[in-house]
């Protein structure tokens, strides 16, 4: 989810955040994002309980409009002011992702082509080659081709979103390679917006979560989905114990 329309419907709240009130990222935001749109899904099982215990279930109605609005402060930001060093290091957290998109993209198209010769012979053109500038322009040219023939796609039942996506990451992770390669970067403006973004996804991910985990404090198997993966799985500092309830 990544939309302009979600920014402009939000940005008088994003706007309207204290500087007090801002949190900077504390992992890194494709991984929140994420975070946040499998949160959705695993409370939608539990809304009952949830708002039982007090939760407003606007939050988890609004998340995905948070989330969109997000995304697309994030990518523009993106694009504009990383340093090379955090360019660099978001390039590793992103490009297997990335990568994965293309080679599942090529995977279904040589298996929804497969009895069409010219379209597999483009799909098999494109899974040639390697490297991150390969990649990137895999992705544009398989949403290319995937827009243009849709009806083989429709009948092994691709997500036709994975085109959309693949033309935005192919714009994004071109612009991120740019900037880890030591392309020059702007100010500072953009990231205090994209910081309040953040803030205001994070506001509903959390109310969530702690009522996720108030409701679940004694049955683990549904608890551990309002945790953060990533807090779980992050090895402690030295001498400091794993923390699992973030």
């Amino acid at each position: 989810m990544m939309s302009k329309e979600d920014y402009d419907e939000k940005q008088s709240a994003i706007e309207a955040i204290g500087k007090s009130d801002v949190k900077e990222p504390d992992m890194p935001v494709s991984v929140a994002l994420q975070e946040a749109e499998d949160l959705i899904e695993w409370c939608l099982l539990d809304k009952e309980a949830l708002v039982k215990a007090g939760l407003d279930w606007l939050y988890v109605e609004d998340l995905p409009q948070r989330i969109g609005a997000c995304r697309y402060i994030q990518s523009l930001w993106q694009k504009d002011f990383l340093t090379q060093e955090e360019a660099q290091k978001e390039w590793k957290l992103q490009s297997p992702a990335a990568y994965g998109l293309r080679d599942e993209l090529v995977h279904h198209f040589l298996h929804a082509f497969h009895a069409i010769p010219d379209l597999l012979s483009k799909a098999q053109k494109i899974a040639e080659g390697s490297g991150h500038a390969d990649m990137i322009q895999d992705l544009s040219d398989l949403s290319v081709l995937g827009k243009a023939n849709i009806e083989p796609l429709k009948n092994i039942n691709l997500n036709l979103e994975l085109l959309d996506q693949a033309a935005v990451l192919s714009e994004d992770m071109a612009s991120l390679l740019a900037k880890a390669n030591g392309q020059k970067l702007g100010d500072n403006n953009l990231k205090i917006t994209r910081d309040k973004a953040y803030t205001y996804m994070k506001q509903a991910v959390d109310e969530i979560r702690r009522n996720g985990k108030y409701v679940f404090w004694r049955t683990p198997e549904r608890e551990k989905g309002y945790v953060s993966k990533y807090y779980r799985q992050r090895p402690p500092s030295k001498g400091q114990a794993p923390d699992t309830k973030k």
